[in-house]
């Protein structure tokens, strides 16, 4: 007799297609509660207690290590409760799913920055494009916009996108889940300035560990369905040559694709941050470049779901 915990094929596509639709519609509204805001709650709750005193290191890997349990341990508790009811199961599970996707997003707000800079001008686009890169925005001029929202598509492509769905094709929503955890502590204290240099040393190594396969099919993808060569060779030339190990491959896959360069000198925090160049050509980058990236990851994101519903019918 099989058992009745195991989840079958249509339990792991359902899922995921009625999940993947209602990003598609609906993309992050404020007026939605998200389990994310929850995260980042969780983690400045226990930073502000533990980031003190000594061992800070190790004390920033156990709270990370605790977090990252018991939020894949909740959502496999409410796997398993609502594993016995067929309706509960696939409204629940696609709800959590349309959770750990953020491509409606993602592509909302680049189009956002640009519909700014072009109708309403430069300022209006450097206070867009805030919104969405932690670098200073304030004195950034046109091409130097489109090129940092390209580059925050293409990385976000990985981590908001392809990363969660590698994590639900491996251990269902629970994974994908604990993975959106990783994500955000690395986001939120994963960084190497005074405060979070030891505090957030192991939530960014391991925030590095789980991106690795991710983003490089991200980048994969990326020149497989626009058929660049140039995408291609520019993954293994430039992917390496960025401060994060992963970052760089989706960004390098678009350098290629569109022909053109990012990364430089940009200003984090008052400081001015030296940054590798990815790509040759320094051209200006154009609207139509950002339109086609856009419609780039939406057509990555529908192929990575495919190859999931591929994997599990031939796995199932």
């Amino acid at each position: 007799m099989v058992n009745e915990f195991i989840m079958t094929t249509e339990q792991l596509v359902y899922p995921l297609l009625i999940g993947f639709v209602l990003d598609l519609v609906l993309g992050d509204p404020n007026w939605l509660p998200h389990p994310i805001r929850w995260f980042g709650w969780a983690i400045a709750k226990t930073e502000q207690k533990f980031n003190n005193g000594d061992q800070s290191k190790r004390k920033g890997a156990l709270i990370a290590i605790t977090l990252l349990f018991f939020t894949w341990l909740l959502f496999f508790l409410i796997q398993q409760a609502i594993l016995l009811n067929q309706l509960a199961f696939y409204a629940i599970s696609s709800i959590i799913i349309f959770y750990g996707l953020a491509n409606r997003s993602l592509i909302s707000e680049g189009l956002k920055v640009e519909n700014q800079l072009s109708k309403n001008g430069l300022e209006a686009g450097r206070k867009q494009l805030c919104f969405i890169v932690g670098r200073d925005t304030s004195n950034l001029n046109e091409n130097q916009i489109r090129i940092a929202t390209l580059e925050t598509l293409a990385e976000n492509l990985s981590d908001g996108v392809i990363a969660p769905l590698f994590y639900y094709a491996i251990g269902g929503f629970p994974l994908m889940m604990s993975y959106k955890m990783a994500n955000t502590l690395d986001s939120m204290i994963g960084y190497k300035s005074e405060r979070y240099k030891d505090f957030g040393c192991f939530a960014a190594r391991f925030d590095d560990v789980v991106n690795f396969i991710p983003a490089r099919i991200t980048a994969l993808l990326m020149v497989l369905l626009t058929f660049s060569f140039r995408g291609f060779k520019f993954i293994f030339k430039f992917g390496h040559q960025h401060a994060s190990p992963n970052a760089g491959y989706p960004e390098a896959a678009l350098a290629g694709i569109l022909n053109c360069q990012f990364g430089g000198p940009n200003i984090y925090h008052g400081k001015i941050v030296e940054k590798q160049f990815i790509g040759e050509n320094k051209k200006e980058i154009s609207a139509c470049d950002l339109y086609k990236t856009a419609l780039l990851n939406a057509a990555v994101t529908l192929v990575m779901i495919g190859i999931i519903f591929w994997a599990i019918g031939f796995l199932g």
